[in-house]
């Protein structure tokens, strides 16, 4: 479902003499449906890079990205939208929303975009609220007031609302709670089990065990210096 072969990334300074800094060379990975992988690897070494990629935020500087059949790294813009509408979900660390919105149909947004009912999308927005414990007296207020760690669990219902058949996790668990945390993995779990292919950053080492079947170190796509 996510195949990235021969990846490379650099970035160029334009602020310093545009100096080019190579940042990832020759990456290779996939991830097959129902299949949760981890990537590993100090601060800076790219994970963050990689995820931003994958989601179309960052071009590639040569390599391919597949995700569901679509090579990112190629795709023009209106592909990438259909690609993030259907098939590619992603949790940020950040909830970004036009203020003012409702938390519950800040929620319910990705299956509205796909044609769903509004009270089918409702309710799978409110079953998904309920379950990562927002107060009901809080659904109709807008999500930017809240505190991080319920504007965190707000993007991760938004992001679990439509079944993805691919999944970005960018820190799913960080900052939350026991009884919160446990949650989120169980929603990861389900993703799984019905076949979604998920790519992730977990520096909660526990979880990343609970459900990633493999940890891949990017610190392996490091480009090499001359000598």
């Amino acid at each position: 479902m996510i195949e990235i072969s021969n990846l490379s990334k650099a970035f160029t300074l334009h602020n310093q003499g545009a100096a080019v800094i190579p940042v990832m060379a020759n990456a290779n990975l996939h991830v097959r449906p129902g299949e949760c992988v981890g990537l590993i690897g100090a601060s800076g070494a790219g994970k963050s890079t990689l995820m931003r990629m994958v989601w179309g935020n960052y071009l590639a500087a040569s390599g391919v990205i597949r995700v569901g059949g679509l090579d990112v790294a190629q795709a023009q813009p209106r592909q990438i939208i259909r690609l993030r509408r259907e098939t590619l979900g992603y949790v940020s660390q950040f909830l970004r929303v036009v203020p003012r919105v409702p938390t519950i149909d800040v929620v319910a947004e990705p299956l509205r975009n796909l044609g769903v009912g509004e009270d089918q999308a409702q309710a799978r927005a409110a079953d998904l609220l309920a379950r990562l414990n927002i107060p009901q007296r809080l659904w109709s207020l807008s999500p930017t007031t809240f505190s991080g760690g319920e504007q965190q669990r707000v993007n991760i219902a938004r992001g679990f609302a439509h079944p993805y058949p691919a999944l970005l996790l960018d820190e799913p668990t960080a900052s939350l709670d026991a009884v919160n945390r446990s949650v989120v993995l169980a929603l990861i779990e389900e993703a799984k089990a019905r076949g979604a292919a998920i790519l992730g950053i977990f520096h909660d080492e526990a979880a990343r065990d609970q459900v990633c079947d493999r940890v891949v170190d990017v610190r392996a796509f490091t480009p090499k210096v001359a000598a």
